[in-house]
């Protein structure tokens, strides 16, 4: 298959999944695991694991990262840009026609829908805990890591949780998960050099420090607006609701955007599938003054993504030789361990406490995880099912 092919490929299947992708970052990991580990084997448990370890240490929207780095690896550049747009667009699409006032989620038919799209999300989380405990928790040292990291991710909570569940994991896997070093070609290789790694963290570094400067300078309400949605994406750790609160001090507090709307375009955010990041769109369109509307949504969602992607850009030059060395292998042993637990802790909060809430919901996100792992179902045809499964548990009740 050619470039062009490869970006159009990659291009189709980012779409798919940013069209069906229900359940938040968790579960978009999950959702990547199943379509190109499983099934279309672009990358190996281990590489995948590998790559959202990174993304965990690193700002910005962990699961969009992955699905940036994915598309890099598979179509180079233009892959890249393809698989944020493809998963990204639909999201950020539906919301701003929300903006526009067309709200479409209302009513007991939407809501049943809306519950069925939550609950696939625990079939497609606990697929993926399943699938990677089983490669990468082999023995007891790992099993132990990924039991430690979900105790960690428990009683510590949120992002600064994760990143202390994975450091951990790292650095007793350093000590307990000693192997021959492994040289083969496993591992997914990103075309991305040194010198591209070093302009890109430069570049993050730059728009972080200089945007302040000439806002005031300028007093320029563009430049006002795409700082405050880049501020938020640079300083978030871990994604999805995390940035929640760095939005709010970015548009609600300078009087850009009202208590009510935020709450109200938050709402509808949990109802579309695709990255929650897709809710600056919906800020960028509402705030007031201008820029708004169109323009308004396209520079917030593009400045909320920048500078995770500068980062994630800036270091994978430097990943890929770090993670050839043999403590380097002990360290991402330990880590991929503590990533499956991190995902274990999520599949219970906030995955499972907000979708099951009875023996109905239970039986038809059980239903979802036996045709992921035993009939080897497409994940759409599990989100098909799963929706319209809500919509008959609504009306029932």
């Amino acid at each position: 298959m050619n470039g062009l092919g490869r970006v159009w490929e990659v291009c189709k299947v980012f779409l798919g999944l940013g069209l069906t992708s229900f359940g938040g970052p968790i579960a978009h990991l999950g959702y990547f695991r199943t379509e190109f580990v499983a099934r279309r084997k672009w990358l190996d448990e281990k590489s995948y694991a590998d790559l959202v370890a990174m993304c965990q240490f690193l700002p910005g929207p962990a699961s969009s990262q992955v699905g940036f780095a994915v598309g890099l690896m598979r179509g180079g550049p233009l892959g890249a840009a393809a698989a944020w747009l493809a998963f990204t667009l639909p999201s950020a699409v539906l919301l701003v026609l929300f903006a526009y006032g067309a709200s479409i989620m209302g009513g007991p038919v939407g809501t049943g829908v809306i519950h069925g799209l939550k609950i696939v999300a625990v079939a497609i989380v606990a697929h993926a805990v399943w699938g990677m405990g089983k490669n990468l928790c082999p023995d007891r040292e790992r099993s132990g890591i990924a039991l430690g990291a979900v105790l960690i991710v428990v009683f510590a909570g949120g992002a600064l949780g994760q990143i202390a569940a994975i450091t951990a994991g790292a650095l007793v896997g350093l000590g307990l998960c000693r192997a021959p070093v492994e040289n083969g070609d496993s591992h997914a290789h990103f075309p991305v050099s040194r010198t591209v790694g070093f302009i890109s963290l430069a570049t993050f570094l730059v728009l972080l420090g200089g945007l302040p400067i000439l806002v005031w300078l300028t007093s320029s309400q563009v430049l006002a607006l795409f700082e405050s949605f880049y501020r938020a994406g640079a300083l978030v750790f871990g994604g999805g609701h995390v940035v929640l609160p760095l939005l709010e001090a970015g548009v609600v507090q300078p009087g850009w955007v009202t208590p009510s709307e935020f709450l109200a375009g938050y709402g509808a955010a949990q109802a579309v599938p695709g990255p929650l990041f897709t809710f600056a769109a919906y800020l960028g369109a509402v705030a007031d003054p201008a820029p708004h509307a169109l323009v308004g949504a396209v520079l917030a969602l593009i400045a909320v993504f920048a500078p995770g992607f500068l980062l994630l850009v800036g270091m994978l030059p430097f990943w890929d030789t770090f993670r050839r060395r043999a403590g380097a292998q002990a360290l991402m042993r330990g880590a991929n361990a503590a990533v499956v637990g991190i995902l274990g802790a999520a599949l219970y909060q906030p995955v499972w406490t907000t979708a099951i809430l009875g023996p109905y919901e239970f039986a038809l996100a059980l239903t979802g995880f036996m045709l992921l792992e035993k009939w080897k179902a497409p994940s759409w045809a599990v989100v098909v099912l799963s929706g319209l499964g809500g919509l008959v548990i609504s009306l029932a009740r």
